[in-house]
């Protein structure tokens, strides 16, 4: 293995389905070690990029290695030493625990002598140590997201592909599987991660927005809100909804909306209005109990921009 080769190098990758084309033309470069975070809307051609470098969907046109492998040619050369954790889980609700572990054990060939050590470090991990014997069915969401995760890496692979892992978790969930991940980087795990979570985008070392089958940007967090033009006011007011049509159709306001449980305003980044100015108009339009604050850009505000500039 050569340390100093991408994990994943695509070039020219494109899947249409009829006359409709789901990823166009995408490259992307993906460092060893690192966490990869790929985001975008829903349907914007994550899951059917992560179908292609996990050698399970063949695409029109376009090169892809992974791990130096030439993914469309060799899928099964890659598959054994990648994991893949799907949006559904992937998981049997008939079996126990311990059973999933057992299944997906024999899928990816773990040799029976190096079972009982996987299984282990694989629970404590999962943190499901006592619940070997419960129903896969019987357990939450939260629960049966640790599960898919281990068994994902029941084999230690190089590379794991995680598909919206967080989608429908409650956010203490959430919190604490990225614990998990942040465990596997550390011992050397490539995790390439899809997600329409914006704030997901903190915990990766590089980021790609994918638009419309198109890769619109990429960088690092840090990259990405530098090459940000735009000034960004954070406003709490109780009738959010009307605030926001409002603000919408406002002079001197780029873009407006809803940012978790406020709103959030961008101007450019030249514009000479001022939170100030802003509240008053607010205040002027009929919204008296409106706060606004000057922010600095997330993630979130970042994507709403570079959307806008491509539809």
């Amino acid at each position: 293995m050569n340390e100093l080769e991408p994990a994943i190098r695509v070039r020219g990758l494109t899947k249409t389905f009829g006359a409709f084309t789901a990823v166009d033309g995408i490259d992307v470069t993906v460092t060893r070690g690192q966490i990869f975070g790929f985001l975008g809307p829903n349907g914007s051609g994550k899951t059917t990029t992560i179908r292609m470098l996990t050698g399970t969907l063949r695409p029109q046109s376009g090169a892809a290695e992974v791990l130096g492998v030439d993914v469309v040619r060799h899928p099964e050369r890659v598959q054994q030493r990648i994991g893949y954790m799907s949006q559904k889980f992937s998981l049997f609700e008939d079996m126990t625990v311990d059973e999933n572990l057992k299944f997906y054990a024999g899928v990816y060939e773990v040799p029976a002598e190096e079972f009982a050590e996987r299984r282990a470090y694989v629970l404590k991990m999962a943190d499901l140590e006592g619940r070997e014997n419960e129903l896969t069915r019987n357990l939450s969401v939260g629960w049966r997201q640790r599960l898919a995760l281990g068994a994902a890496t029941i084999h230690t692979p190089e590379l794991l592909f995680l598909d919206e892992p967080t989608s429908g978790v409650d956010p203490v969930a959430r919190r604490q599987f990225w614990d998990l991940l942040y465990d596997l980087a550390g011992r050397g795990v490539t995790l390439f991660v899809t997600t329409h979570y914006m704030d997901e985008a903190a915990h990766c070392n590089q980021l790609a927005f994918i638009y419309r089958g198109k890769i619109i940007a990429e960088g690092s967090p840090a990259e990405l809100r530098r090459a940000f033009t735009q000034r960004v006011f954070d406003i709490t007011v109780s009738s959010s909804d009307l605030a926001l049509d409002y603000l919408v159709s406002a002079d001197g306001i780029d873009e407006a909306y809803l940012s978790g449980a406020s709103l959030h305003a961008a101007v450019g980044v030249d514009s000479q209005i001022t939170g100030d100015d802003l509240r008053r108009r607010l205040v002027t339009a009929g919204f008296a109990d409106a706060e606004v604050d000057d922010v600095e850009p997330t993630i979130e505000d970042v994507f709403v921009n570079l959307v806008s500039q491509n539809r």
